[in-house]
């Protein structure tokens, strides 16, 4: 697989590859151009096709697989993909979503087994019945590993989502238990805090969308009915009426502020502990990716060469270690 994360200046591209984008715009002179977004597994590279070139790119949709033939070049400190041949498309060509979008580095069978550590742990039996409305159910499993954490942003990776959540129980079991609080109970907590997203987000071909009812309600809003439903189905005074309404609290609440989409703030130590958790996952990711991403680091810079929209601040890479 063409590792284009990897791609320096000159460097040949000679591949299959899928149309993550397309975009037909116009000059200021009025001159029609695209750009045509390409990309596999480990990245993607954006290509101004202009005005001379545009029967190169004809019929070529989102989510189609090309053979891209170019180099790679900088512009202004940015990396882009200038097309020496046509593109041609790759008939019959059936997408495997793992090559084809960015995928997590860890083994999801490694993330389950600490997931399910973790349940085989908790004390309380209403709480493990809780949780394992969900996590003991191999068809929302199945689906949840797959899900990105969101469409663009932290974690906008096949499995993203799992990782994701793993991180934030990890980081809220650590606080929790440091602060005196119900470590079994903030896991669970963390463990439901996003499942909304499930159905929140689409894959396809064309890469992570937000599905219709993603848009009309968002994973917060649908994470808490998908909840609703599931303890529906439990026996009458499998949980009490608070409890139930303590692991709604988790996920109505763990955006921590209302302008950020929380329904309410957290009103409980677990609960402000899974915000808490759940943004140093996010915010972590966004440095991780930054200081690794080669559009903010084409060469062998110290500080990178532009802001990433994430962070919004210009990110510092050590220039030595601490051995």
């Amino acid at each position: 697989m063409l590792d284009i994360a990897a791609l320096k200046q000159n460097d040949r591209v000679q591949h299959e590859l899928m149309v993550r984008g397309r975009e037909d715009k116009t000059t200021k002179n009025g001159d029609p151009y695209a750009v045509v977004t390409v990309g596999n597994a480990t990245g993607q590279l954006a290509a101004n096709v202009w005005k001379e070139q545009l029967p190169w790119i004809d019929g070529v949709k989102q989510g189609a697989i090309v053979q891209v033939i170019g180099t790679l070049e900088l512009y202004q400190g940015k990396r882009q993909l200038k097309l020496t041949a046509p593109l041609r498309i790759v008939p019959g060509a059936a997408a495997d979503l793992a090559e084809f979008l960015p995928r997590i580095k860890a083994r999801t069978d490694d993330l389950w087994a600490t997931v399910d550590g973790w349940r085989a742990a908790i004390k309380s039996k209403r709480l493990r019945r809780a949780c394992d409305l969900f996590f003991a159910d191999d068809a929302f499993r199945a689906r949840f590993e797959k899900t990105p954490g969101a469409p663009k942003g932290h974690h906008a990776l096949l499995g993203g989502l799992l990782q994701h959540v793993v991180e934030v129980a990890t980081i809220a079991r650590a606080s929790t238990e440091a602060m005196g609080g119900d470590v079994d109970l903030v896991t669970v907590g963390a463990l439901m805090h996003d499942i909304g997203k499930v159905e929140a987000y689409s894959i396809s071909a064309a890469g992570f969308e937000h599905t219709q009812s993603g848009r009309l309600l968002g994973h917060v809003a649908l994470g808490a009915l998908m909840l609703e439903r599931r303890l529906r189905t439990l026996p009458d005074a499998a949980l009490t009426t608070a409890q139930e309404l303590e692991l709604q609290h988790f996920i109505l609440s763990h955006h921590g502020q209302l302008e950020y989409g929380a329904a309410v703030q957290p009103m409980t130590l677990e609960a402000d502990l899974l915000h808490w958790a759940d943004q140093s996952s996010a915010k972590g990711n966004d440095f991780n990716d930054a200081q690794t991403d080669p559009e903010q680091f084409p060469g062998d810079e110290e500080f990178s060469v532009r802001k990433g929209w994430r962070l919004g601040r210009v990110v510092w890479r050590r220039t030595e270690g601490w051995t």
